[in-house]
């Protein structure tokens, strides 16, 4: 691919040249590769259907995680959060050992490949919290909890600078991957002062469908504020707030 210059950027097609923008900028590249419909008939692309309908449903897959989350990920996320979340779940459909090539699914993969997984790389949570922190999930109930002991903000936490105060968020979602709905609950610990010599213990607490069948994934995150005049505001868009996978579920 070339990038474009100038003044003036194209958008389209002109001859066998496709004009486009990306999240890297004004791009053009020459068209070409196999007509579609070969590709969905001939016996010799077998195999690049099977992965493209596997790569499907990791999409599907990343945008209900995403659909599910959306509000706390509103503060934390970057640009290329849905290719890196695809390419995840495109790992979790591989580990599906009960399903042919071409059928293998998110739900019968291991979820739990994606535990770790950051939504912000320019905040991750492993480098921003540094307080110990545990949470549960029960099944039988639909318990969520995240509890962390006494911490001092200012040591266990490494903010941006210019912050006032943070807030730890919580997210717990069950997944229907089949029928692509969700149940989600959130919870934080309302915004606090990043200055405070010690923060009581926390706990934050959900609750999902008692006995659920689904997986359930929980999300953890720090969002930093910061305060002028009385009001609060999320510091620089929420470019440095971090979320990420802390738990997943499944039976």
């Amino acid at each position: 691919m070339a990038r474009q210059k100038g003044i003036i950027k194209l958008k389209g097609t002109i001859g066998d040249i496709s004009f486009y923008k990306t999240t890297d900028g004004h791009l053009a590249r020459e068209k070409g590769g196999v007509e579609k419909d070969r590709i969905m008939s001939d016996p010799a692309f077998q195999r690049t259907r099977e992965n493209g309908s596997e790569f499907g449903r990791a999409g599907k897959g990343g945008k209900l995680i995403r659909n599910a989350i959306r509000i706390l990920l509103q503060n934390a996320k970057d640009k290329r959060v849905t290719s890196r979340l695809t390419k995840e779940l495109v790992t979790v459909v591989k580990s599906d050992p009960m399903n042919e090539r071409g059928q293998r699914t998110i739900q019968d993969g291991n979820l739990g490949l994606i535990k770790g997984f950051d939504f912000n790389i320019r905040g991750k949570l492993g480098t921003t919290l540094f307080a110990p922190f545990l949470v549960a999930y029960d099944r039988a109930t639909g318990d969520v909890t995240a509890d962390l002991d006494a911490f001092s903000p200012i040591i266990r936490i490494a903010a941006p600078g210019g912050t006032t105060h943070f807030k730890l968020v919580m997210g717990a979602a069950e997944l229907d991957f089949v029928n692509e709905s969700f149940i989600v609950d959130m919870k934080d610990s309302g915004i606090l002062h990043y200055t405070a010599p010690d923060i009581a213990p926390l706990s934050l607490a959900g609750v999902l469908t008692p006995n659920s069948t689904l997986p359930v994934i929980v999300v953890l995150g720090v969002e930093f504020y910061q305060e002028v005049n009385g009001e609060m505001y999320p510091l620089k868009n929420g470019a440095f707030n971090a979320l990420a996978v802390v738990l997943t579920d499944t039976l």
